[in-house]
């Protein structure tokens, strides 16, 4: 494969579109897995990297949520072998570093500089343009193209009844959501839990809830579609946004507030809202971005009570075991996934669905690349 020509969605310039482009690879690498994708789904984050909002240098390929076919592996790969349907994540965590021992593979001291720089292993690219120079990795996948290098870590195995274009899901926003109940929150049977914000993170941390036994599942989002679609996951009571929240919140719990509260938004007064709706003693789990500079208020008296803040990038993941548990959840007909895309599209239309991921209008467009 090293040499042969494939296409990709190039970011060249910040603030501007994808470049569609032949790209080569590089020799694998010792523990390089060489994946033919065949969907990507797009996330915000994506589009945070094509504005800028996102630092990342360019040039690079973008693309985080990824699934595909191993093609070939690095001659020190023992994990995974030519054949095998894999889903990709970001986290590729080396297992022994400081935050590793302490369960915080989010914060890998081999992932996190790889993320920054756009490289791999050792610090260095596998992807090549036409004129030879290097082109970058987007958190160590870059999904948007027919193929990708990823470390060994990266690629895991999930069922091959598993369709490709729900299977690549799972590396981002299901994870983060239905992990942020599970993992994070510990969201425990009967438990109260808020969700505000509907969209494909919230979406998932609903049924999250659902899967761990909640009781009242409480979705608020500003859009009444997408309220429409909470319930379609789980949710046992929906509230459009606006005032008195916590009010309508404490009247479904019996008085005092959910015990969990989840902020998918990403609104700096939607994390006042979902801390307004904790009880005393509650959890509020951040899961929405905002600007990193950007200062956060909160009333002082409304963190009172022992209520805990967290926030949470990933879900807590463990994606060598989520990923063919969520896997499984599908296709036993307990996890919605079908329900989460709007929308498919060749690689070539990918700027064209970036417009309705910046306006709201969709859930999940996926990039179908290989049938």
């Amino acid at each position: 494969m090293a040499g042969s020509t494939f296409q990709a969605a190039v970011l060249r310039e910040t603030g501007a579109p994808l470049s569609i482009e032949p790209l080569t690879l590089a020799p694998l690498e010792p523990g390089d897995v060489l994946i033919r994708m065949h969907a990507a789904g797009l996330c915000h984050t994506d589009r945070e990297a094509m504005t800028g909002a996102f630092a990342v240098p360019p040039p690079v390929v973008l693309g985080h949520e990824g699934a595909g076919v191993v093609e070939a592996v690095g001659s020190a790969v023992q994990r995974v072998k030519p054949g095998q349907h894999v889903v990709c994540t970001i986290y590729a965590a080396c297992g022994q570093c400081y935050y590793c021992r302490h369960d915080q593979p989010m914060l890998c001291d081999m992932v996190v500089p790889n993320h920054r720089a756009a490289t791999l292993s050792a610090g260095r690219k596998r992807l090549r343009d036409a004129a030879g120079a290097e082109v970058g990795h987007f958190l160590s996948v870059s999904s948007f193209a027919e193929y990708a290098v990823v470390p060994e870590a990266a690629a895991i195995p999930v069922p091959d009844e598993m369709p490709f274009d729900r299977a690549c899901l799972l590396g981002c926003s299901v994870i983060t959501g239905v992990g942020a109940a599970l993992r994070v929150a510990r969201v425990g049977l009967g438990d109260s839990v808020v969700v505000v914000g509907c969209g494909p993170v919230g979406l998932n941390v609903v049924q999250g809830a659902r899967l761990a036994g909640a009781g009242a599942i409480i979705a608020i989002d500003r859009r009444a579609d997408k309220l429409e679609r909470a319930s379609a996951f789980g949710a046992t009571h929906t509230m459009l946004g606006g005032e008195e929240l916590a009010t309508q919140v404490r009247a479904i719990t019996g008085g005092r507030g959910a015990d969990h509260a989840f902020e998918a938004a990403g609104i700096i007064g939607s994390l006042q809202d979902s801390v307004d709706c904790t009880r005393p003693g509650g959890s509020v789990t951040i899961l929405g971005k905002t600007d990193p500079n950007r200062l956060v208020e909160l009333r002082f008296g409304s963190i009172s009570g022992e209520r805990r803040i967290l926030r949470s990038s990933l879900g807590g993941a463990k994606a060598a075991d989520d990923f063919p548990a969520y896997a499984r959840a599908y296709l036993d007909g307990r996890l919605c996934l079908d329900e989460l895309i709007d929308r498919r599209l060749p690689l070539g239309s990918i700027n064209e669905a970036f417009e309705d991921v910046e306006r709201g209008d969709v859930i999940r467009a996926v990039v179908v690349m290989h049938e």
